[in-house]
């Protein structure tokens, strides 16, 4: 591997556990404090780790690499926490802490470099092996977030959705499915799980209205404003996901009676983030 020296020992690390949002955390910038506490010795044998995020099937997508510093027993007290981190039952159990440093390696391809990690994804740690490379299966281009999973399937965050919009060659089959269709949208806020329903009409669709959200983080709406006001970083726990796609040949005020319905079904007006 470019610029890295085999002779050491070095690990392979794939996150990716059903009981842990490993995405999530690494879009929170919290996966470097995940890795850093471990139920076992996972780390103590080895000098270095090259960090991955489990992807599509059996591969994994390179997010950083690491030199071990130190390996010490976890102590919450001293530890520093983030303050919102989501499994703070984990502190429950003994766990082993390392310190790591991360270093410069493959800066360009993080988030880019995808591998294939091979049939044992059970195996979320392997030794680096001269003899035995993982394969590279491709490169993403710079800016991609990732496949357009379908209308019924879409759900992405903030981030990623200010990257679909302001990378559009990369993300291009996202621009071109999200303004082919108007429809009626939904805000979780992943904090309280307070929803927004909304509505897209119009030449551009749904991404002419999500581009305003991309760009504002409000979109012009009042409670969301209220919210940000208060709270300026909240916009980063929210996600955005389609109740329901409709022809771009209705009207605005055709598109909005569909997202009154919604707004009944689901109490947003009562209970959440809508105000009329």
């Amino acid at each position: 591997m470019r610029d890295l020296d085999i002779s050491k020992s070095i690990k392979l690390v794939r996150h990716q556990d059903p009981n842990y949002d490993t995405k999530y955390l690494y879009k929170r910038g919290m996966l470097d404090f995940y890795q850093s506490i471990q139920s076992k010795d996972v780390f103590g044998n080895c000098e270095y780790l090259i960090s991955f995020l489990g992807y599509e099937q059996s591969k994994a997508i390179y997010i950083g690499a690491y030199k071990v510093i130190a390996k010490s027993t976890f102590n919450k007290s001293l530890a520093n926490v983030p303050p919102d981190y989501p499994y703070m039952e984990v502190f429950e159990q003994p766990l082993f802490h390392y310190e790591f440093e991360k270093i410069d390696l493959l800066n360009d391809l993080v988030d880019r470099l995808v591998i294939d990690w091979g049939s044992s994804t059970r195996a979320w740690f392997q030794w680096l092996k001269k003899d035995n490379p993982k394969r590279v299966v491709e490169i993403l281009p710079a800016g991609y977030v990732k496949e357009f999973p379908g209308f019924e399937d879409m759900i992405i965050t903030f981030d990623e959705l200010q990257t679909i919009v302001n990378s559009p060659d990369p993300n291009r089959i996202w621009h071109t499915m999200l303004s082919s269709v108007a429809g009626v949208y939904l805000i979780t806020d992943m904090t309280d799980g307070n929803q927004y329903v909304g509505s897209a009409s119009g030449k551009l669709g749904i991404m002419g209205r999500w581009r305003s959200y991309a760009e504002t983080k409000h979109g012009g709406n009042i409670k969301l404003m209220t919210l940000l006001q208060v709270e300026p970083e909240r916009y980063k726990n929210f996600q955005y996901s389609i109740l329901r796609t409709l022809p771009k040949s209705l009207t605005q005020t055709e598109v909005v009676s569909f997202e009154q319905k919604y707004k009944q079904k689901l109490g947003s007006r009562a209970f959440g983030l809508n105000g009329n």
